[in-house]
């Protein structure tokens, strides 16, 4: 059952909605306690036992969010969007996964979540829907996961890193590793295909 679904709201109003009971409910928590702190005020043993809460405010998080890091991942999923509309992407599913073959698209997907970003292109292909084997669609979640992250932009988490380390953890502090990463990546693969053999008849 989805969120929608089951509020009858819109994901986005359903979270909304969702985020203002936790403000409320942090409002409730600190207003209860200082009435009971009050209520025993003559009592050090039990004020010490009931400690003290700090009031949460979910919204000051969210404030506190790299808005571009999020318009850049609604930007890419807009443009993924707009291709497929226009019918580039069943193009592209035509050359990938029918000229080159289900298993070398798959890895090509993964050198190119590195390069744009793997939650686009996985978006993209499952917008493409190409016709292919369980292990063969394991092997294309297992390529953009682990392919995304050569480079530190190719996952949303190296994005969002970036976005916070405030030059602590950039693009050529990553690219030193990305040997090493592909090296993994390779033998991810490898391991993948001969272990969930079964998986590709």
């Amino acid at each position: 059952m989805s969120f929608h679904n089951f509020f009858g709201l819109p994901p986005v109003i359903g979270m909304l909605t969702s985020l203002g009971y936790l403000q409320f409910f942090g409002c409730f928590l600190k207003k209860t306690h200082n009435r009971c702190i009050a209520q025993r005020c003559g009592d050090e043993e039990e004020e010490a036992q009931l400690g003290e809460v700090v009031a949460f405010d979910v919204f000051n998080k969210i404030a506190r969010a790299e808005w571009d890091t999020l318009l850049f991942f609604y930007g890419v999923v807009l443009c993924v969007g707009g291709l497929g509309f226009l019918g580039y992407l069943s193009m592209v599913s035509e050359i990938m996964y029918t000229d080159w073959g289900a298993t070398n698209a798959n890895i090509a997907v993964g050198v190119l979540s590195a390069i744009v970003d793997n939650i686009p292109v996985m978006f993209a292909v499952l917008t493409m829907m190409p016709d292919m084997s369980t292990g063969q669609w394991l092997l294309v979640t297992l390529t953009a996961g682990v392919g995304g992250s050569m480079l530190s932009i190719g996952s949303a988490a190296g994005v969002a890193l970036m976005g916070q380390a405030k030059g602590k953890y950039t693009f050529f502090g990553h690219l030193k590793w990305t040997p090493v990463i592909a090296l993994g990546y390779a033998a991810s693969i490898y391991v993948h295909m001969w272990w969930n053999e079964s998986y590709f008849t």
